[in-house]
């Protein structure tokens, strides 16, 4: 597995929901296999590397938000990549931050499966860890498309 993601819910978040299944996860957050194929699926690149994943609230997301992008309101996934150190002998890929509620609320205006939904939000956000963006639009084209391939490799339609 070139990409290992380390996948953390976060203490409000487990305060809100009840949870079900073997792994411990909150109801409507898939469980940590299909997080960390998806991570895989949308990691380009051979050297292996480490993504950590927070999955958690509205609130929470908010506040990282307000205080990393100056955007006062909750979003439904961050990224944050980070450039390892050369003395360090892992390869950080960065953080991914996700927002279980808004995922669950775009899926349902979106008339989509929750699981597609939270497919693509982790493919989106890897794949800015890696450098993707959709600032300007030839960018935003090479991503989506990026985006389209890996999610129809998974077995998901088209988000777009």
């Amino acid at each position: 597995m070139p990409v290992t993601a380390e996948i953390i819910i976060s203490d409000e978040l487990m305060s809100e929901v009840s949870t079900s299944g073997d792994d411990d996860m909150p109801d409507g957050v898939p469980q940590r296999g299909k997080l960390q194929a998806w991570a895989t699926a949308a990691y380009l690149e051979d050297t292996p590397a480490i993504a950590s994943m927070l999955i958690t609230t509205a609130e929470e997301i908010q506040k990282l938000n307000k205080q990393y992008r100056d955007k006062d309101k909750a979003t439904n996934v961050l990224s944050f990549p980070i450039q390892s150190p050369e003395e360090v002998d892992i390869f950080l890929l960065g953080d991914i931050v996700l927002c279980a509620a808004i995922i669950k609320q775009e899926a349902e205006q979106q008339k989509k499966s929750e699981e597609s939904h939270w497919a693509h939000m982790v493919v989106h956000a890897m794949l800015h860890l890696q450098g993707y963006d959709h600032v300007k639009d030839d960018d935003a084209k090479q991503m989506e498309q990026l985006e389209v391939n890996v999610l129809h490799q998974l077995g998901y339609d088209n988000p777009y």
